[in-house]
């Protein structure tokens, strides 16, 4: 048995020590809101928190997990950055298929955590690797600078 902590909650599982967190999430725990995209960690779908910090669940063990803190999108109704970013997303208009999106707004709300004001350029590089299959990324920058202003 592993003990994760997801979305600030003990969860017990029984999951091989190997399994990436994006399946003992989806699989194991029931969380749907987290994406398989390409299982390569090149689209970012599968995009979590780990301690604060945007990270691809599809290449990541469990293991690697222990004692830290897993947060997903089903949690940013509860994180005041998340829930701006959810708002900005929303005003913005940002979703197409919205596939990618969970992903999106976890690498967005793990930028603005950290830097309240970023620039194109940081938004660029926090996103990169976030693929768009809809090409939204115009949309996806503009509501991170607006979640940016309301969070000001």
């Amino acid at each position: 048995m592993i003990t994760l902590n997801i979305n600030g909650k003990d969860v017990q599982l029984d999951a091989p020590e190997d399994m990436p967190i994006l399946w003992a999430l989806r699989d194991v725990v029931h969380l749907t809101g987290t994406k398989f995209g390409c299982g390569m960690a090149q689209c970012g779908a599968c995009t979590v928190h780990l301690d604060g910090q945007a990270i691809r669940s599809c290449v990541t063990p469990v293991t690697v997990a222990v004692g830290k803190k897993i947060t997903t999108i089903e949690h940013m109704q509860n994180d005041k950055v998340g829930q701006v970013v959810q708002a900005a997303w929303s005003a913005v208009d940002v979703v197409q298929c919205g596939y990618c999106q969970s992903g999106q707004i976890m690498a967005a709300t793990a930028l603005l955590t950290s830097n309240k004001k970023p620039t194109d350029d940081d938004i660029d590089a926090a996103m990169s690797g976030n693929i768009c299959r809809c090409g939204t990324y115009p949309r996806i920058r503009a509501a991170i600078h607006e979640a940016a202003n309301k969070l000001a």
